[in-house]
């Protein structure tokens, strides 16, 4: 919520003159529009459409509603969308009426913005091709057969110096030794040698070697063998295992649809930059004094091709 609060952050700044506005002429604009106005457009601002599928694109934008989710005027969400498209609408006229949008600074920003409008386009259209229920549901499944692989063990474990000292241990508690008492008279780690070598509950999968090996090899209620990790000598016994149940698909969508989403965005920019003829300046140092700032729109001549460098794949 704190991000659609302040996702059209100028609306707080003219705010004020809007409402005034708006207070003034909204029956007259609505009543003199109304004839003018068809099924798919939400409002018309000078004249120039506001589409209802506009408002929806704004609102999944904005996190209001999930994607390709039907989103119409009956939404207690619509109108404030809709108002921030019309404010928006009216400073882009407001800005084209000024001549701004000419000046060469604002051309190469208003390519760059197209760029990025052409780019959510493509991923739109991967998530309604290529991120099918089917892509989901086989994703989620996956995801729970690997979650259920992750269980969590509850340990306890005796550490030593040396592997003589692991063996005799090892054999006293084979020979019935109480493993409380074991660690209590044997054991250097301090953290748990007071509580029975009781090391809790732990993820197998994120411990490091030789721990998540031995963890996997020693069945429920047996002891290891002895083994050596950067701190002593080991012998560990598996009190239990259990298993957390996994996530539902509902909860792991959003992360699904996230991973394939970038997965086939990848693979295409992977594919593009293959194929594509990319040249690159190479970086000059200069002193700072001697940059000159230019408003012109950059360009490459026949002096500076001695500092591109072809970095597109035969």
């Amino acid at each position: 919520m704190q991000r659609t609060r302040n996702y059209f952050l100028l609306k707080t700044a003219i705010s004020a003159g809007i409402i005034a506005l708006a207070a003034c002429g909204q029956q007259a604009s609505t009543l003199s529009g109304a004839r003018q106005i068809d099924g798919a457009t939400a409002a018309l601002v000078n004249g120039e459409p506001i589409y209802i599928s506009d408002v929806e694109l704004e609102a999944a934008a904005q996190g209001r509603i999930e994607p390709n989710t039907p989103f119409g005027p009956n939404d207690p969400d619509f109108q404030p969308v809709l108002d921030q498209l019309i404010d928006q609408r009216l400073l882009a006229q407001e800005t084209v009426r000024r001549g701004l949008h000419l000046d060469a600074a604002a051309r190469r920003r208003l390519e760059a913005g197209r760029e990025r409008l052409l780019g959510n386009i493509l991923v739109e259209n991967l998530v309604a091709t290529e991120v099918t229920q089917e892509a989901i549901d086989e994703m989620y499944a996956a995801q729970v057969e690997l979650q259920q692989l992750d269980d969590e063990v509850r340990l306890r474990h005796i550490l030593v110096e040396t592997e003589t000292e692991a063996n005799a241990v090892r054999q006293e508690l084979e020979n019935g030794r109480d493993f409380t008492e074991a660690a209590f008279e044997y054991s250097k780690d301090i953290r748990t040698r007071l509580d029975g070598g009781n090391f809790g509950w732990v993820a197998p999968n994120d411990m490091l070697d030789p721990f998540s090996t031995m963890i996997g090899n020693t069945p429920t209620g047996s002891l290891s063998d002895p083994f050596e990790s950067e701190q002593g000598w080991h012998i560990i016994r598996v009190d239990e295992r259990r298993t957390n149940p996994p996530k539902t698909k509902d909860e792991m969508r959003p992360e699904i649809i996230t991973f394939l989403t970038f997965t086939q965005i990848s693979d295409i920019l992977q594919n593009l930059r293959t194929t594509a003829d990319i040249r690159q300046r190479n970086p000059v140092t200069q002193p700072p004094e001697q940059a000159v700032e230019t408003t012109a729109d950059p360009a490459i001549t026949d002096e500076d091709s001695s500092a591109i460098t072809d970095t597109s794949n035969p």
